[in-house]
């Protein structure tokens, strides 16, 4: 009779164990292991970093940036992520909501700091995601998407002028700065904001918090002229805080970013968007990085950066948070860094890459990116498969599990796989697709990439060529034999040609997922 219920109790044991089994399989990736809630995640976004200036990308460069370099060791480096454009504003609209910045009301160029918001209230959002998912979210650093600033009574028609706001920037004087913006970053699914509206060289220079002005911008100043290369501390005259501080600004996104970790606790997941406003000009660092780096000013700003990131990982590992949480590191675009810098210095900020900032090529979009996660992405691996910021939302609609439709956007493909070590390129994702500062569309699947148009599209002259008699009328690169895009194959190719531009125009007019390899 003993081993008759010895048998019995075995059975029953074998049986719940494999319904425990069950159970946690059929749980979304994130509740495996020991970790009972959703991973938190913090993503820090660069601003105007280049491929070539973090060192475990560019070791024989002239900038050394030991925390990036650390985070890298510790996750998942990608060698192929792109940001969906060559310039800010686009990029961060293509991050935050899952579809490229052509679909925007503002395809090409970027906003201002008096301009209205770009994102609709309305519209799915990252933060919208992850608020409905049960996370504390907030933005701190740059904005950059607009804000809609509330008009004087006198002006308030404006707003139904076609374009005002979005395609032509409001007029400061007519903004009643007494008066909090109506619409901006809490609009969109952000439970905490603060903010500099737009880039740290576009007034106002002030800061908001929650969509109100920490403090009135009622000084002005008359900027800063720009060298004949545009590098340098240069910023245009405007409206400011009367106690705005170029140099503290950085700084001030630490200790706000420190601020909210502090407060944050294993009872609910957090999501923080870090968008830094830096190395973006004015290059500006403070006197304790001065002369520290082997590229000038902007050298010296980048390794600020580096130690800001590292002080705001340094608080989340003393917060007891960092086994959960997810550390995500980008770029919004590619550098600004001119070929007299690149000689000057002997600094390639792009790496092997062809261009700058705002261009079509490589150099404009291809980005460093790595993504921490303890426990689930394992350390020190790099990956070659070829992906796009606007791929966060579909990854973490697969991490949570989250099925809604509102939040399955156009252009987003979940990277998770990747992350897991279970993939090696994102399923699915029918190519990749890159706009340059002046509207030119590039599109790149395996190894080949279309730019559609003669020159770079953005900053590196000439921008734009016309074609001669007989010859090509765009461009064709194959980058596995040719990463720096010196041989353009688009007559010599056709048929490669005709398949990318269909599938361009495909992407492009399609108002769903477009889905296939």
């Amino acid at each position: 009779m003993g081993t008759i219920n010895l048998m019995r109790n075995l059975i029953l044991c074998l049986v719940g164990f494999g319904c425990l089994c069950m159970t946690w399989a059929e749980k979304p990736v994130n509740t495996v292991g020991q970790n009972p809630t959703p991973p938190n995640i913090i993503y820090i976004l660069a601003d105007d970093l280049g491929y070539g200036d973090v060192s475990v990308y560019n070791p024989a460069g002239g900038i050394t940036t030991p925390n990036i370099d650390k985070l890298a060791s510790q996750g998942m480096r990608f060698t192929d992520a792109h940001s969906p454009s060559s310039v800010c504003t686009p990029t961060r609209y293509g991050l935050l909501t899952g579809r490229y910045p052509w679909r925007s009301r503002l395809p090409v160029g970027v906003l201002r700091g008096y301009s209205r918001t770009l994102i609709e209230a309305d519209r799915p959002s990252i933060a919208s995601l992850l608020a409905s998912s049960g996370y504390n979210t907030a933005v701190i650093g740059k904005w950059h998407l607009g804000l809609d600033w509330t008009l004087q009574k006198e002006h308030e028609s404006l707003v139904t002028t076609d374009g005002y706001g979005i395609q032509s920037e409001l007029n400061p004087d007519h903004i009643d700065f007494s008066r909090n913006p109506t619409q901006g970053p809490n609009s969109i699914g952000f439970t905490y904001s603060y903010i500099l509206p737009a880039s740290l060289d576009m007034p106002p220079y002030c800061y908001l918090e929650n969509h109100k002005l920490v403090e009135l911008p009622m000084a002005y100043t008359k900027g800063q002229k720009p060298a004949a290369d545009y590098s340098g501390p240069f910023w245009r005259e405007g409206k400011m805080a009367p106690s705005f501080d170029f140099h503290g600004v950085l700084p001030t996104f630490v200790a706000k970013a420190q601020a909210f970790l502090k407060k944050q606790s294993r009872r609910k997941p957090f999501f923080l968007y870090l968008p830094l406003a830096a190395p973006h000009t004015p290059w500006m660092p403070t006197n304790a990085y001065t002369g520290k780096s082997r590229a000038g000013e902007y050298g010296d700003f980048v390794q600020q950066v580096d130690a800001a990131i590292g002080e705001v990982l340094q608080t989340l590992e003393q917060s007891g948070l960092a086994n959960n949480t997810i550390v995500i590191f980008a770029s919004d675009n590619g550098p600004y860094w001119p070929k007299n810098l690149v000689n000057q210095f002997n600094h390639r900020a792009a790496g092997p890459f062809r261009g700058m900032k705002g261009d079509a090529y490589e150099a404009g979009h291809r980005i460093p990116f790595i993504v921490r996660w303890p426990g689930r992405v394992k350390a020190g691996t790099v990956s070659a498969a070829i992906t796009t910021l606007t791929n966060l939302m579909a990854t973490c609609q697969e991490m949570l599990g989250n099925k809604d439709d509102r939040f399955t956007t156009e252009d987003s493909y979940s990277l998770l796989p990747v992350l897991l070590g279970k993939a090696s390129h994102v399923a699915d994702q029918p190519a990749v697709v890159h706009s340059s500062s002046a509207g030119y569309y590039a599109i790149r699947k395996g190894d080949w990439k279309l730019i559609q148009g003669l020159g770079s599209g953005g900053f590196t002259q000439p921008a734009t060529g016309k074609p001669e008699a007989g010859g090509p009328i765009g461009q064709l690169y194959n980058l596995a034999t040719d990463i720096a895009e010196t041989t353009n194959l688009y007559q010599q190719h056709p048929e490669k040609v005709a398949e990318l531009t269909g599938l361009l125009t495909r992407i492009r007019q399609s108002q769903t997922k477009v889905t296939g390899q």
